[in-house]
Order: C-alpha cells, then structure tokens, then sequence
C-alpha cells in the first residue's frame, strides 16, 4: 500500500546522506518493517533485514564480540545473510530493534563507520526495560508511524483524486456538494469502522467481508494484550486495566479518563507508568488538559485530567462491541449506514484524535467545570495552534459533532472569553462546509488539513 512515509524515507537518505540512522517508531502492526524492507528493495542494491523477534545468537552475538573489528563484523554479517555488501549502496535494517537494545546502542559506530545505510524499527523504545543499559544513540533521526490515515485509505481502493478535491475546498471555504459531500462521508465511514491497520484495511479491500476485517483486528488487539503480559512486568495487569477499560471511558459525556473507575481512591501516581506504557506503544493517543488556552498549551498542560484514545478508531470499534467475542457484520453495516443506536459521538471523537495526530498535532482540550461561575464552565474537545505564531488569535477550539441537532454553548463561551488568543473556531460535524457566527463548520474528513 502507498504510505506517505515513504517520501519521509527518501529525504532521509538524500540529505542525510549515511551520517545518522533512521529509527522508525510506531505501534505494532502499523508496516514498519514492510515500509523499510520495500525502501531497501527499491532503493539500494543490496540490503539485509535483522528480524530481532527471530535472529539466532549467532547474529547477536557480532553486536557484543565485534564492533572494535567492524571489517569482520561485516564479513560474518555478509556471510551469514549470503548477502553481498556495498560501500554506500547497501541498507541494512535493524527490525524490532528494542527487542535487543545492544543493537541500537551500536549505531553510534555503524554510523561513524560510514559504509551502509541503517535503518532501525521498533515501539516501545522509551520505556526503561528497553534502555536501561545503553547509550542512546544521538546519530538517530526518530520519526513515528501511524495507521494509514484517510487520504491513505482512498489511495488503498484506488481513488488519487477526492482529497485533493476537499483540500481546494479546504482552501476556498467552498462546500463540496451534495453528491460528493456524501460520497466523502461514505468513504469516511468506511475508515472509521475498518480503520487505518493495513491487515485490517487490505482484508477489506480483498474480501468486502467484515467478518474477516473484524478477526484481522481482534488478532491484533490480541497481540497487544500479548505484548502487555511480556513487556509491562511488573505494572501489566494496571495497563490491562486501563486498555480494557478505554471504551467505557470514552462512553462518558465528558470523555475524561477517571482512575476511580479502576480501583476506588486509585491516585495517578499508581497508575503513571502504566498510561505511560500504553502511550509510547502508541496503541492509545493521549490528550491532556490546557489550562490556559494560550501559546504554550504544553506549559498549562495538567498531566492528571486526560483522555485516552484508541490510536487506531477500527480497533476501538472491534474493543467496543465485543459481548459475543466478535462483531457481527450486521452491526457494521449499522454503522456504515449510521443506523445504530449507540454513542456515535466517542466514535467520531476518537477518529478525530486519530485524524490530528496523524498530522503532526499533540492533543490537547479544554475544560473548565467553575460551579461559581457559569460563563466560565465549559469543555472544549480538542485545542490546536496555528502553524505561524502571532503576538495575538494563535488558538483554535475544536468541537466534534456527530448528530444533525446540536448546541453550541461551550464554544460560545469560548469565543467570548478568550477572544485575545481566538484564532478560529472550528465545529467538526457530518454535514457539508458553512459559515456562520464566526464559526467555520467542517465534514469531519476535513480535521487532516486543521
């Protein structure tokens, strides 16, 4: 499948030209190593893939016996691959490297070495377990990997041209139409219950079955629960918890993540390093509350009141409606066609989440509960800088809307608060582009371009 970190892999090797490695983060499941492995079969005239979940000693071995003598190092190497390396026309990928971070440490002289290319691959590469004993290596350009997003998704089922066509929308303030408004949303839908996994979106595309997607994702959210068990030792069963616990979470009015519901008087401090799991594995995408809706929504960060998303919305769905151990392809096609009487809103906020982290965004909302004063009490979904900061107008509220009949209370009074920071307000809903009150009103698969 076409992925737009590919682009991101050929700039690295143009401009950094073998003076660091490429690291690779992202959740498992998401391509990484298919991304890396088809970059080095396209773009290199040699190329071997160290696969750490499977590599015998052997291999692991060279990385703590022979990084002082590099020319043998790479002689056991070319050997052992039947590979033959060449002097800057070889890639060599380091896969799931955190599984045996001596490798990862050793970039530091395979870099300085000069003679290949590297490219490393992994998750959970913050967490202690994973560094504890190793120097990071500074020669390291770190990027993240999602799922696909939506324009991905179009380009999996061979449609190039609809996103361009709302991106000049975008541009224009323009509305799309009705007819392609809803041929959009159709697509949108589709993301929203299969989701960006490329097992998940490529079953979809080969079968139409959504049973089959459907047991493509809980195979994956199995996995997860796997990973929890093996590399969460010694707080697995808080981030388990807190994993099963998300749908019910995002049920809420407010969304907010309480830790009572866990274990009655639970304190975050109990519960840190386990949201902190979740979160550098990249299954959950974190939003915390701004205090002050100003520049620097990271200084005014409260680090206690936040919500915790699925990374991916198809596997939310999939952890969601699970009561006979997998969901129906009846109640998909509920979904597909907005005929299901559930919580729509979490859904869609969720894939919000997803849609701006994809792009760049860290998360952040608002939320003012005062019991003193009622202009003050308000919650804002998600919160968003301008890419070009001003002395004045850099913030802009975003409200996600899933229903045709809505208020818009919270946003008002946002408007009239803090209309020294307001840059503009945006109100994400399933209806066409408009205008009004000083509000600009997006279909939902418009949040990419905020």
């Amino acid at each position: 499948m076409k992925r737009k970190i590919y682009a991101e892999l050929e700039k690295w090797k143009q401009e950094d030209a073998g003076r660091t490695a490429l690291l690779i983060d992202g959740a498992r499941r998401v391509g990484k190593s298919y991304i890396a492995e088809a970059f080095a079969r396209e773009n290199y005239k040699s190329y071997i893939l160290i696969d750490f979940n499977r590599v015998s000693k052997d291999v692991t071995d060279l990385f703590v016996n022979y990084l002082n003598d590099l020319d043998l190092f790479f002689m056991y190497l070319s050997n052992y691959y039947g590979v033959k390396l060449y002097r800057r026309e070889t890639l060599i990928v380091l896969d799931e490297v955190q599984l045996f971070p001596r490798a990862r440490s050793a970039i530091k002289y395979l870099v300085a070495d000069g003679r290949y290319d590297y490219i490393e691959t992994g998750s959970l590469m913050s967490i202690k377990k994973n560094v504890q004993d190793i120097l990071i290596p500074s020669e390291e350009h770190h990027i993240r990997m999602y799922p696909l997003d939506f324009e991905e998704f179009l380009w999996a089922f061979g449609n190039e041209t609809l996103m361009d066509l709302i991106r000049v929308c975008f541009r224009d303030r323009r509305p799309m139409g009705q007819a392609l408004h809803r041929k959009a949303m159709d697509y949108l839908r589709q993301y929203m219950i299969v989701g960006g996994m490329p097992q998940a979106v490529e079953a979809y595309r080969e079968s139409g079955d959504f049973d089959q997607v459907d047991r493509v994702k809980r195979d994956i959210l199995e996995l997860y629960r796997a990973d929890i068990v093996k590399h969460a030792a010694g707080y697995e069963m808080k981030v388990e918890q807190i994993f099963d616990d998300i749908p019910a979470q995002l049920q809420k009015h407010d969304r907010k993540f309480r830790l009572s519901s866990l274990k009655k008087e639970a304190r975050f401090r109990d519960y840190e390093d386990a949201l902190f799991w979740l979160g550098d594995a990249m299954i959950v995408n974190m939003c915390y509350n701004s205090t002050e809706p100003s520049i620097g929504l990271k200084l005014n960060m409260d680090r206690i009141t936040l919500k915790c998303y699925m990374a991916d919305t198809g596997l939310l769905i999939s952890h969601a409606f699970d009561e006979n151990g997998i969901v129906s392809e009846e109640l998909y096609k509920k979904l597909l066609f907005d005929k299901l009487e559930v919580n729509k809103g979490m859904i869609m906020e969720n894939l919000v989440a997803q849609m701006l982290t994809a792009g760049g965004h860290k998360l952040y909302f608002y939320s003012n509960t005062s019991r003193d004063d009622a202009s003050a009490r308000m919650e804002i979904d998600f919160l968003i800088a301008k890419s070009r900061i001003s002395s004045r107008h850099n913030i802009s509220p975003i409200e996600v809307k899933s229903g045709k009949n809505y208020t818009l209370s919270s946003i008002r009074k946002f408007r009239s608060k803090y209309a020294e920071q307001l840059h503009t307000p945006y109100v994400l809903h399933t209806g066409d582009l408009k205008e009004g009150e000083g509000i600009l009103y997006l279909p939902v698969y418009m949040a990419p371009l905020l």
